[in-house]
């Protein structure tokens, strides 16, 4: 997209933004007193001199002088441009980057502001209600019978909205404009209401705004830099919800946030796991009970952004549910929703409750002691994932083992490239009773590629795709003839790949852009070649040969104003080649590519004789056959 990016939306993405996550995402870290500390990415150092600062949400390593905000850190990690770093901060932050500077932005950012400011004033003024209002003792008392304490009240900002239609607005809204805000902050309720039956009004419309949040207990939803966001409210009466959360706002997005993860970061320095659970109440139990590193998802499934956030705190993810068969549902769809999440080092596990039982009831019961206990024996997703697949079916029988297989294989292609994938492959093969070769071979012949992200499948292969400008010059013509380089002995074959040539050479390409500098041949034959992806490849190659100092990201920015972007990004990330290797491989496949070309061109030279000397019109030189397969 064209234009500038606004400022304003710069630092309203930068005020959104926890650079803590953002590094934490790339770096580990570890909590250093009111900062965090690791060894810096961009020198070699054995003792961590690498600070990021959440107050001024700055890095700085004191070793090299290297330091920034989250759009700098992005930059220098990344290896990409300005641009490029703000499009990925704010894709991680559910944000749409705008690229022309106009009021509407600069209008944005100031009422996010304003948004901030009410939602904090109204968490206070619940706070207050608790200790003062006269009609508080019901929320008193039921605090007290849930074994709520002071100081866990006080830790996680827990409120009273008293009864009546306007207390919060009295309380904050001074004029119209006011009103708005607590709006558009998801505070108050607009109503059209008819006007009085005098004169002309009778029939007109008069709009009135009354408290969203009455006679319930208040918990504040905090982002991940303390910043209160929205509520959550539990009724003291017998209205109806019994929980009320606060809408989408411009700064609530429930599908994104966790209640309760804030003060579980700022329990403790070294938090090992996070235990998922299902409400506000037994996030405040367990903290009661000494458990401060709960989490809840705000009435909706857990997703992946939910776990990207999960994961970049800590290794290990345990599920609490109810161990019926409802708690067992929501237990599998979370286990789908972490399939493409589990990366080498990271662990999900299961706690189903005993039934009738939820983590509140069940920890005031048996203590924090037996409580943690039962989180270490937790199913882990491996044992849950086989446990469930296999239900009603006798993997004795053929029948019973190739229905497994079927079921299971689609589900562990989920997963990224890594150990964990493959071990869960091992698994499947021990079950089945299949050597784990031969399973292998059959999972990468019949499941589908997919995305990590299983609600954004992967777009076709190289589809309308513009025109590359630098066709005409990409590739200088070589005077050295072609000429098919042999054949390797047995034993050093290529890999077979089921996808087309030119999209694996782009893929080796791009670990290694100096491999296009061993190319002799002269490659202009490839200017008549119809598909993109091949055209693709000859510009890449040409541009490394006019800069042998090209690189990785280079590469990158010239696709990514076209659909072959997200594509490319993700071969990028497939490094299925041994460096060793590479370059041999590289060279084969695009002597592969040339062949065919020459031998379709040849052809089309034969046909065009043809009909030329028998007088038939010329055929067309569109090539409707797909690009060869490397074999």
């Amino acid at each position: 997209m064209a234009g500038l990016i606004p400022q304003t939306f710069i630092d309203d993405l930068l005020s959104r933004a926890d650079i803590v996550d953002v590094v934490d995402k790339r770096v580990t870290l570890k909590k250093s007193g009111k900062n965090y500390s690791a060894c810096c990415p961009f020198h070699k150092e054995k003792t961590p001199s690498f600070s990021v600062q959440p107050e001024r949400q700055f890095y700085y390593c004191f070793g090299c002088g290297a330091g920034g905000n989250a759009i700098g850190f992005i930059m220098n990690f990344d290896q990409v441009d300005f641009p490029q770093a703000v499009e990925s901060l704010a894709r991680d932050n559910g944000m749409e980057v705008p690229r022309e500077e106009s009021a509407t932005a600069t209008r944005r950012q100031s009422e996010n502001g304003k948004l901030f400011e009410v939602l904090e004033e109204a968490s206070k003024f619940y706070c207050s209600q608790l200790r003062h209002h006269e009609q508080r003792k019901s929320a008193v008392d039921y605090l007290k019978s849930r074994g709520v304490s002071g100081e866990v009240a006080r830790d996680f900002s827990i409120g009273y909205a008293p009864p009546g239609w306007d207390n919060l607005l009295k309380a904050t809204a001074d004029g119209a404009s006011a009103q708005q805000t607590l709006l558009k902050a998801g505070l108050v309720v607009e109503k059209e209401s008819r006007g009085s039956s005098s004169g002309d009004s009778a029939n007109a419309k008069e709009t009135r705004y009354y408290d969203r949040f009455r006679h319930r207990i208040i918990f504040p939803i905090r982002d991940s830099r303390g910043r209160t966001i929205a509520f959550g409210g539990r009724v003291l009466g017998d209205d109806k919800p019994k929980y009320l959360n606060s809408p989408e706002t411009p700064v609530f997005h429930k599908g994104a946030e966790l209640y309760g993860l804030f003060e579980a970061k700022k329990s403790s320095n070294k938090l090992k796991r996070i235990l998922i659970v299902e409400g506000y109440m037994d996030v405040i139990a367990l903290a009661q009970m000494g458990i401060r590193n709960s989490v809840a998802t705000l009435g909706t499934a857990t997703s992946d952004r939910h776990l990207t956030r999960l994961f970049r705190l800590v290794p290990e993810a345990v599920f609490c549910f109810d161990g019926d068969n409802a708690g067992r549902t929501a237990a599998w769809r979370a286990l789908e929703a972490s399939l493409p999440e589990m990366q080498d080092g990271r662990q999900v596990k299961f706690l189903f409750l005993p039934e009738g039982e939820d983590p509140d009831t069940l920890v005031r019961k048996i203590g924090e002691g037996e409580f943690n206990k039962l989180i270490e024996q937790a199913t882990p997703l491996e044992q849950f994932f086989f446990d469930k697949l296999s239900e009603g079916l006798d993997i004795k029988t053929i029948e019973g083992r190739a229905r497994l297989s079927n079921v299971a294989k689609p589900l562990i292609a989920k997963f990224p490239k890594g150990i964990y994938g493959q071990l869960m492959l091992d698994k499947l093969s021990q079950t089945l009773g299949v050597a784990s070769e031969s399973l292998d071979k059959l999972q990468q012949a019949q499941a589908p590629r997919k995305d990590n992200n299983a609600a954004h499948p992967l777009p076709p292969p190289f589809a309308d795709v513009p025109d590359s400008p630098d066709f005409d010059t990409a590739m200088p013509p070589s005077s050295e003839p072609w000429t098919p380089r042999p054949k390797q002995p047995s034993g050093s074959t290529l890999n077979v790949y089921r996808k087309p040539a030119a999209v694996k050479a782009i893929e080796l390409l791009l670990q290694n852009p100096e491999v296009a500098m061993a190319i002799t041949q002269d490659l202009s034959p490839l200017h008549s070649a119809g598909d993109e992806g091949r055209q693709l490849l000859l510009s890449l190659i040409g541009m490394i040969k006019r800069d042998p100092e090209t690189d990785t990201p280079t590469l990158l920015g010239y696709c990514s104003g076209s659909p072959f972007g997200n594509q490319i990004t993700r071969l990028k990330s497939e490094n299925i080649t041994p460096v060793e290797g590479l370059e041999q491989e590289f060279l084969q496949i695009v002597d592969k590519i040339l062949s065919d070309v020459l031998k379709k061109l040849e052809s089309q030279k034969r046909r065009e004789a043809l009909n030329s000397k028998f007088g038939a019109a010329p055929s067309g030189s569109t090539d409707d056959e797909p690009p060869p397969a490397v074999s």
